[in-house]
């Protein structure tokens, strides 16, 4: 089967599913093919509650995408985070056995593969091993060990644990949903991929997202990625808070945040007046937009100072450590007024509110580059990459060889160890194994899933 020429994003978050196919156009900008955007009924916090209604709205939103694209969605790449979520740092090492020979792609598998079998607590999986620095016979600060001689091969690994139940049970909505999962990506990896330039990488950035249901944090430094972590609150607590503070519906909290919220209650003025219908025939309620400011200045106080002590967690007040240069906001959080104002005050760094626009061809409409679809892009542009390693793998392996050779021969049965069990893969995954740690990951992941049904 050759591979689609376009990818889908699958983003189930705890406020809305939303289904995005894309391909690239031919100057490599990302066009946007579809979109479907369904409410999330059976997720909280990131996690799914309710497997049933997530199943029908993941059906809505591919549906819809479908019919907006004239396409047949049959494969996803999905988006995960959730409160169960948490990283840690980690070293290993290796000792090659031939140090005359350079280092390849093989070596930093089994060096990646070898952080896998590390134990963890009970119920729960690695999601993600990000290599961060290598290290050969002492000499420190390698970026890209493949070519290079050395006989122990070492790294800093930045390693990401989920919840097996978790994990396991968006694996299963999605095959209900009669689609095939072609990986699992971190959520703010994959915002980071839609809304950060190499050059915020490099020079240092904290990536905040802010969701329904969760706020996620990605940091980079040197172009690396150096700490993650998902934080259990979002939008839907300041809607809740206006819900309770002002005693009016949830549905009119919502539209209240939205079309007149501020996070910053100085902008109003005290006679600035929404009038709320009544319900049944009950007076119109009155409520000040000064007060409604003060509501969600309060709770957007204390998410952003929660993300600024997992910043500090990371080391940005220490003095040895490399200060970031500055925070960039994106998700449907980051379209309250003032907020990017307010994350300037509370962490002292320069803001900005992060478009996914940098990738986007021009002709995009104005839906997409909202910073509420920065997650569902990044989705669509890995699922693009892994397609393009996929593509250049296949290609590289479409050479006439010795059918006796031994070479060709060892990483036949590599492969076939590694993905025997899995019976719907297509063919043409097979020369994915020197291909890198997310692909090895996604098949390991598959075959566990596989075994525990």
């Amino acid at each position: 089967m050759e591979p689609q020429e376009y990818a889908v994003g699958l983003d189930i978050g705890t406020t809305k599913i939303v289904a995005m196919i894309g391909r690239k156009n031919e100057y490599g900008k990302l066009e946007i093919l579809g979109v479907g955007r369904s409410k999330s009924l059976g997720v909280h916090r990131g996690v799914v509650n309710n497997i049933t209604q997530t199943i029908t709205s993941i059906q809505q939103a591919v549906a819809q995408a479908e019919t907006v694209s004239g396409m047949q969605i049959k494969e996803v790449t999905v988006g995960i985070a959730g409160q169960h979520i948490r990283s840690l740092q980690h070293s290993d090492y290796i000792t090659r056995g031939d140090s005359e020979t350079v280092i390849n792609q093989e070596d930093i598998t089994k060096l990646c593969n070898q952080v896998f079998k590390l134990v963890m607590l009970p119920g729960e999986e690695i999601i993600h091993v990000l290599p961060q620095e290598y290290k050969i016979d002492g000499q420190s600060e390698i970026k890209e060990p493949v070519g290079m001689y050395g006989g122990r091969l070492e790294a800093n690994f930045h390693v990401v644990v989920g919840q097996v139940a978790s994990i396991r049970n968006i694996y299963r909505c999605v095959k209900s949903a009669d689609l095939n999962l072609s990986d699992i990506t971190l959520e703010p990896l994959a915002s980071a991929e839609a809304v950060l330039s190499q050059e915020e990488k490099e020079a240092g950035v904290a990536l905040i997202d802010i969701g329904g249901g969760t706020t996620d944090l990605a940091i980079f430094k040197d172009g690396i990625i150096r700490h993650t972590a998902v934080i259990p609150q979002g939008g839907n607590i300041i809607t809740q808070d206006i819900k309770e503070g002002c005693s009016i519906i949830e549905k009119q909290a919502e539209l209240l945040k939205t079309k007149f919220g501020s996070a910053w209650p100085g902008e109003n003025k005290e006679n600035e007046i929404v009038s709320i219908p009544g319900l049944r025939g009950r007076e119109p309620k009155e409520i000040t937009l000064k007060n409604l400011s003060k509501i969600i200045h309060a709770r957007v106080i204390e998410i952003l100072e929660t993300v600024f002590v997992e910043i500090k967690n990371y080391g940005h007040d220490e003095p040895k450590k490399q200060l970031i240069a500055g925070v960039v906001l994106t998700g449907g959080g980051s379209q309250l007024k003032h907020i990017k104002q307010l994350a300037e005050y509370v962490t002292g760094m320069p803001s900005r509110i992060g478009y996914p626009n940098e990738h986007l061809a021009g002709d995009s409409d104005t839906e997409s580059t909202s910073p509420l679809f920065a997650t569902a892009v990044g989705l669509v542009l890995k699922g693009l990459q892994a397609q393009e390693l996929e593509m250049a793998e296949k290609k590289s392996t479409v050479q006439p060889v010795s059918p006796n050779s031994s070479a060709t021969s060892q990483p036949a049965k590599e492969v076939e160890e590694i993905e025997e069990p899995i019976e719907d893969q297509p063919s043409v995954t097979q020369p994915k194994k020197t291909k890198g740690i997310f692909e090895t990951w996604a098949n390991k992941f598959k075959d566990f899933l596989d075994k525990a049904e």
